[in-house]
């Protein structure tokens, strides 16, 4: 049987990290390389030239003698974090396909859990921003799917307060083979709700498989092609073959989130579904996972603790 060259990687070793950024000298290098890949540019005036200031790890322009932190405008910005700290959990979380939680991260990285909490909630914040902007083509299986559990005394089934409801859907090749996913948390399984996520994340043109539930018949609103196929519930529905992929990532989703974490709060739900879609959907090179979340953190404003808190809606 022939290896899956995905799963048999080798990544980047403990050892090969911590050559590459095992000191604040080779993180600082590193973000002052990926932030201005062409050279320095002012934030402030679009100036090219600055000095390095030798007292402090600041960049002032020659121009408007403004100076500017490596990390000022990003999400990294106003951590009292090394970047050392950072630059392990970016490690931690990006090479290990069942995530890390926030407590085991404090252990690991030898910092409070608060702290643990908030690097990895503003790391998953990255992941949520940096996937929205991309929609899934071609050949689409779709289904719908929940977090959470049934409680005592709640009502059991759809609709059920302790669930957090959210599309899956999975991009195949002509072959059949899994490129990338998408998975968002809805308001609920309405034509209305689906139709706005349609439109949002699925290509024109894309052809559309999913089970028979009424209103996913709304991804035609976005100018897709709708196979709808009726299969029933319970293990009918799991063993048809044209949903093998979406519930093979329904699966593994589940799988990693009930051994990671003790639980996840609904109003977070969304960035833990991006960050297990953040690496599926790059699974294919671990070695260029760090480099690539480190270049988008830096692309991403900052969000303190405060909005942290919010839920993804804004409330």
């Amino acid at each position: 049987m022939a290896r899956n060259k995905v799963q048999i990687q080798k990544g980047i070793s403990l050892t090969e990290f911590l050559k590459q950024y095992g000191t604040e000298e080779q993180c600082f290098d590193a973000l002052h390389r990926w932030r201005w890949p062409e050279g320095f540019r002012c934030p402030h005036c679009g100036h090219n030239q600055c000095c390095q200031l030798s007292y402090r790890k600041l960049q002032q322009c020659n121009r408007c003698h403004r100076q500017t932190s490596i990390t000022a405008g990003t999400i990294f910005d106003s951590s009292k974090l090394p970047l050392t700290v950072w630059f392990q959990a970016i490690y931690l979380i990006t090479q290990d396909k069942k995530g890390i939680s926030s407590m085991n991260l404090a252990r690991r990285l030898g910092i409070s859990y608060n702290a643990a909490w908030r690097t990895k909630q503003k790391l998953m914040q990255v992941m949520v921003e940096r996937d929205q902007q991309y929609k899934l083509s071609g050949f689409i299986e779709l289904d719908d799917a929940y977090l959470g559990g049934e409680r005592t005394g709640c009502k059991p089934g759809r609709g059920a307060e302790s669930k957090t409801p959210f599309v899956a859907a999975v991009e195949t090749t002509k072959e059949g083979q899994p490129t990338r996913i998408k998975l968002s948390v809805v308001q609920g399984f309405r034509n209305t709700e689906i139709a706005a996520w349609s439109k949002r994340y699925l290509s024109k043109g894309s052809i559309v498989i999913s089970d028979g539930l009424a209103c996913f018949n709304a991804v035609t609103e976005a100018g897709c092609d709708h196979d709808k196929i009726v299969c029933g519930g319970g293990r009918a529905s799991v063993e048809e073959p044209e949903f093998y992929w979406v519930n093979t990532v329904l699966g593994n989703l589940k799988s990693a989130l009930r051994s990671t974490y003790h639980a996840i709060r609904p109003k977070y739900a969304q960035r833990y579904l991006a960050e297990f879609q953040y690496r599926f959907n790059r699974r294919f090179d671990l070695c260029a996972l760090i480099p690539r979340l480190v270049y988008v953190s830096l692309r991403t404003p900052p969000m303190p603790e405060r909005l942290l808190k919010l839920s993804l809606d804004g409330n």
